[in-house]
C-alpha cells in the first residue's frame, strides 16, 4: 500500500469527519514523519522520536474517531485506552503495561489475518480436495508384491479401469459442487476440541508477567478431543478451510512481524488524559494521578516491555492524548509528560452547520445509516432539508442548555425522533415515510420546552 501525503490523509479523514482541520493537518503530519523515518540512513532513524500529539476539546467532537480512521489508513496496531482506568482501586504500577501486551495481541491478530488470505486460495482448495474425498472415498492403494502373478495382466487392466472410473466420478462431483447442487448435501466431520480447565489467578500482576503462556502450556497437556459432526458441504469447506489456514501460516513468522509492528507503526490513544492532571500536586486523592503520570512517562518515553511474544520497545509507539480540560489544563501535567507531547491541537465545539455536514456528508452520515436500517424492512425513509436543519437545531439548543456531548446528542435526538417508525416499521412494508420540520417539532418540542424532561431524555 502506497504511503499517504499528508493532503491525501486529511482528505481521506474528511470523508468521516466534519470540520477539526487543525487536528487532522496534525495527525498528518505526525503519520507522514513515521514514513520519513524509515526512509532517513540508519543511525539516525533511531534517533528520531516520535511526535506524540494532545488533542483538547469537548466529548463528542471527533478526538477518538481523528485517531481510529487515522490507525485504518496507516493500517497500524491501534489501542484506545482511558488514562483514568488506572486510578482505580487496587492499581499498580505495571499494569500500565498491559496496555503494551493488549496492543502486541491486536497486532498478532492483524497479521494472522492478513496471512490466513494469503494463503485463502490454497486452503480451499485443500478443503475441497478433501470434502471430494469424503463423498468419494480413494479407492485402496495397489499391493507391492502381488502373490497372483499369473493373473498380473488382468489385475492391472481391471484396475486401471477402476481408477479411470473413480477419477471421472471424482470430476463430475467436482463440478456438481462447483455449480452448487451439493449444497445441501451433508458429510460427516472430525472436529478437533480441545478442553482446558478454567483456572483463577488472583494476581496483581498480569500472568503475562512470570513468563507464563497458560494456554500453549495447558494445551500440551490435556489431550485433544475429536467429536463427529454432520455439517451441510458449504459449512464443512468453511470448517476445513479454518484449519488448514492455520496449518499453514508460520506463528513464528508472524510473531516476529507483529512485535516489528507493534514498535514501528503501533498507535495508542490515551483518553481522559486530563483525569489524571492535577492542579494542586500533594494533596489527597491527586497524589495518585501523579503516580499515574510517573508509571506513563516510561511507557511514553521508550522503554522496553515483556510480553508474551517477547520483548517489545516502545520507543517508537506513537501516543495520541485527549481530554476536555474542563478542570485543569496540559500544564498541570508533570513536566516530564509534557515534554513527551510536544504537540497540542485545541478542537472546536460543534455549530449548527456542523451538525448539518455531519448529518448529511460523511460516507457513515447518520442519516444514511438511518435510511439503510429502514430499507431492510422495505419502509422508505426520506428527510427533507428543514427536518435535517430542525434536528442539528435541536441538538446545539440542548448541548447548550444541559450538558454539551457534541456530535453524540444527535444519536440521542434521532432515536427519539424515529421511535415510533422503527416501533411499526415491520407494519409500514412498502410504504414510504417523509420526515420534514413539522414532524420534528412535533416528535421533540415539548422535551426541549421542558428542560427537566431534556435533561433526562435528551
Amino acid at each position: 500500500m502506497k504511503p499517504l501525503n499528508p493532503k491525501e490523509t486529511v482528505a481521506e479523514l474528511d470523508k468521516f469527519i466534519i470540520g477539526q482541520n487543525k487536528a487532522k493537518k496534525a495527525v498528518a503530519i505526525a503519520l507522514r514523519n513515521r514514513w520519513r523515518r524509515q526512509q532517513v540512513p540508519e543511525e539516525l532513524r533511531d534517533e528520531i522520536a516520535p511526535k506524540n500529539i494532545i488533542m483538547i476539546g469537548a466529548t463528542g467532537v471527533g478526538k477518538t474517531e481523528i485517531a481510529r480512521r487515522l490507525a485504518k489508513l496507516a493500517q497500524s496496531p491501534f489501542l484506545k485506552i482511558e488514562a483514568s482506568k488506572f486510578t482505580e482501586v487496587g492499581y499498580v504500577g505495571r499494569d500500565v503495561e498491559s496496555m503494551i501486551r493488549d496492543l502486541t495481541e491486536l497486532a498478532v491478530k492483524q497479521i494472522k489475518d492478513e496471512e490466513a488470505e494469503n494463503v485463502q486460495v490454497k486452503s480451499y482448495e485443500i478443503a475441497e480436495e478433501k470434502v471430494l474425498d469424503l463423498l468419494l472415498p480413494p479407492p485402496p492403494a495397489k499391493p507391492l508384491n502381488s502373490s497372483l502373478a499369473t493373473h498380473q495382466d488382468a489385475g492391472n487392466f481391471t484396475q486401471e479401469s477402476s481408477d479411470r472410473g473413480a477419477v471421472s466420478t471424482r470430476e463430475k462431483l467436482r463440478k456438481m459442487f462447483k455449480d452448487g447442487k451439493l449444497d445441501e448435501r451433508e458429510v460427516e466431520l472430525e472436529i478437533t476440541q480441545q478442553n482446558i480447565p478454567v483456572v483463577e489467578i488472583f494476581s496483581s500482576s498480569g500472568i503475562e508477567d512470570m513468563g507464563i503462556n497458560m494456554k500453549d502450556m495447558f494445551g500440551n497437556i490435556f489431550p485433544k478431543k475429536t467429536k463427529k459432526r454432520r455439517v451441510k458441504i458449504p459449512d464443512a469447506i468453511e470448517i476445513i478451510a479454518r484449519e488448514e489456514a492455520q496449518k499453514l501460516i508460520d506463528m513464528d513468522k508472524v510473531t516476529k512481524m507483529a512485535v516489528q509492528r507493534v514498535e514501528q507503526s503501533g498507535i495508542i490513544f490515551l483518553d481522559e488524559i486530563d483525569k489524571v492532571a492535577s492542579r494542586d500536586q500533594g494533596h489527597g486523592p491527586d497524589v495518585s494521578r501523579e503516580g499515574v503520570q510517573r508509571d506513563l512517562l516510561p511507557i511514553v518515553e521508550g522503554s522496553t516491555v515483556t510480553t508474551k511474544y517477547g520483548m517489545v520497545k516502545t520507543d517508537h509507539i506513537l501516543f495520541i492524548a485527549s481530554g476536555a480540560f474542563y478542570v485543569s489544563k496540559p500544564s498541570d501535567l508533570i513536566p516530564e509528560l509534557q515534554g513527551r507531547f510536544p504537540i497540542r491541537v485545541e478542537l472546536n465545539s460543534l455549530t449548527k452547520e456542523d451538525f448539518i455536514k455531519i448529518l448529511t456528508e460523511p460516507q457513515n452520515a447518520l442519516i444514511k445509516q438511518y435510511i439503510a436500517l429502514m430499507e431492510t424492512e422495505g419502509v422508505d425513509l426520506v428527510f427533507q432539508e428543514n427536518a435535517i436543519e430542525k434536528i442539528a437545531e435541536t441538538a446545539t439548543t440542548v448541548n447548550e442548555k444541559t450538558e454539551n456531548i457534541g456530535a453524540r446528542r444527535l444519536h440521542t435526538i434521532l432515536e427519539k425522533l424515529l421511535e415510533e417508525i422503527s416501533f411499526d416499521a415491520p407494519d409500514l412494508k412498502g410504504k414510504k415515510i417523509v420526515i420534514d420540520a413539522s414532524y420534528v417539532s412535533e416528535r421533540l418540542e415539548d422535551l426541549i420546552q421542558d428542560e427537566d424532561l431534556s435533561r433526562y431524555i435528551l
